[in-house]
């Protein structure tokens, strides 16, 4: 099966961008280029049944990751996956081979056993009809004009059973995020999917967590200064952990500017 990719930058580093469910590549359109301004190539991909690649009811998630790897460079720098996407990119992690990932709003843990295909059609078939602009005109009163138009169009493109057929080949596993790689979970603050309880756990299998106050699922959307902080939090951060010198750690902070400066120093010496 080949994914419908979208590119943005010509860096020497690679990001792979993994939407989540409902939505399609084109929802990184200010990601994106923000990576690629900071010197990324950057790399995103339609999944199955979204966007503008193929329906594939029966691709199961061995299909999304085989087809994920397909579509995108080995061991690119960065990866974000968001919700959905986050379990297909856990799940092609360790031949993914990323330097980093990113994981955004994502509930890990035990999936669903017994899954009914038919309910859950039913379930997805509704969230599909009711996702029109007049609908996120209403409701994301938030987000960007052009936030709203992407997650539309994204709807109108969502193949609801390829979507029942991934998470049918799931039901009952655990997903737990790979700790081999360094991490960062991004969530909203609130957020009904990474819950405190989960950020405890989260942090205990040493995977970063950072909130973005007022954000939705969607957690750039209408956030999106505040998200591609935390990813300039995150690079800096790695780089001093790893280099374990403060110095290094000073000197990539410097390069950002002192709002960078003060906010890392509070957060990695004094919390």
């Amino acid at each position: 099966m080949t994914l419908h990719i979208r590119r943005w930058g010509t860096g020497d580093r690679v990001a792979v961008l993994v939407h989540g469910m409902l939505s399609s590549s084109e929802c990184w359109w200010e990601v994106g280029p923000a990576l690629a301004a900071r010197g990324y190539r950057v790399v995103a991909v339609d999944l199955p049944g979204h966007g503008l690649s193929p329906a594939a009811p029966d691709a199961g998630l061995d299909g999304f990751v085989d087809s994920l790897l397909d579509a995108v460079p080995a061991a690119p720098a960065l990866a974000v996956g968001h919700s959905m996407g986050a379990f297909v990119l856990a799940t092609a992690l360790d031949r993914l081979a990323p330097g980093r990932v990113v994981y955004v709003d994502t509930p890990f843990g035990p999936s669903r056993g017994g899954v009914d295909a038919r309910s859950l059609t039913g379930v997805y078939t509704k969230a599909k009809a009711g996702r029109t602009l007049d609908a996120l005109d209403r409701k994301e009163t938030g987000w960007q004009q052009r936030d709203r138009a992407v997650e539309a169009r994204a709807a109108e493109q969502f193949d609801v059973a390829t979507t029942v057929g991934l998470f049918g080949s799931v039901a009952g596993r655990d997903f737990a995020p790979p700790t081999h790689v360094p991490s960062l979970m991004i969530r909203p603050e609130p957020s009904r999917f990474v819950t405190p309880d989960a950020v405890e756990s989260l942090e205990a299998r040493g995977i970063r967590v950072r909130s973005v106050d007022g954000a939705g699922h969607l957690t750039w959307y209408g956030r999106h200064a505040a998200f591609i902080r935390n990813f300039v939090w995150h690079s800096c951060f790695i780089q001093f952990k790893y280099a374990n010198t403060y110095s290094r750690f000073a000197l990539c902070m410097e390069s950002k500017g002192n709002f960078y400066n003060r906010t890392f120093r509070k957060f990695c010496f004094q919390k």
